[in-house]
């Protein structure tokens, strides 16, 4: 997992609530367990016409959508079943961080465990964002803010310790096995104490 430190992004717009885990990504695509490659079956239904060939009313296959980092839509984001395969999508599609006013737990929780940031942000900021599809935003986990455009930085919540491992850029068992030494040591002090 890349490190996460803050970026700089111009955003895409997805104005659609309640977008679930099979419309990020549909369940046909979920027999792989590899994360390669599956950002091109991102909002496959959406991005696709029946015959396969691209649909160029979707945003994401808009000119001005290429290189962006960060997706804005609305409410409830990620709802739906628990797969991880569609935080997987969205990061191997280019997406490092989702703002919306909510995410579903589940989603939120596989999101920070594999490198996607969802940022959760107030109804007045996220209106502004949708009415202005394009602007540079930056999201930074050192300050914990949304800074935009005209300067004002919104703060944002995430739990501490998905927020070390993002900007270290380690999981949760990356971040255990970090600490291997310390625990063997404890282990050995431990064993010699109970003797």
């Amino acid at each position: 997992m890349d490190a996460f430190t803050s970026i700089t992004s111009r955003t895409v717009v997805l104005p659609r609530s309640d977008i679930d885990t099979d419309q990020i990504i549909p369940a046909r695509f979920l027999r792989t367990t590899s994360r390669e490659g599956l950002g091109k079956q991102l909002f496959a239904d959406w991005r696709y016409r029946a015959d396969g060939s691209v649909n160029p009313d979707f945003v994401l296959n808009q000119p001005q959508a290429q290189g962006c980092q960060v997706l804005v839509a609305e409410r409830n984001f990620g709802c739906g079943s628990s797969r991880e395969h569609a935080p997987w999508a969205l990061l191997d599609f280019g997406i490092r961080a989702v703002i919306s006013t909510e995410f579903a737990d589940i989603f939120r929780s596989n999101s920070l465990k594999n490198g996607l940031v969802p940022v959760i942000v107030d109804k007045e900021t996220l209106a502004w964002l949708i009415a202005n599809p394009g602007a540079e935003v930056t999201v930074d986990l050192t300050t914990r803010s949304l800074q935009l455009p005209n300067g004002e930085a919104v703060t944002f919540p995430i739990e501490p310790f998905a927020r070390y491992c993002l900007m270290q850029g380690v999981d949760q068992l990356g971040y255990l096995l970090s600490k291997d030494a310390q625990i063997s040591a404890f282990e050995q002090q431990r064993g010699a104490v109970s003797r």
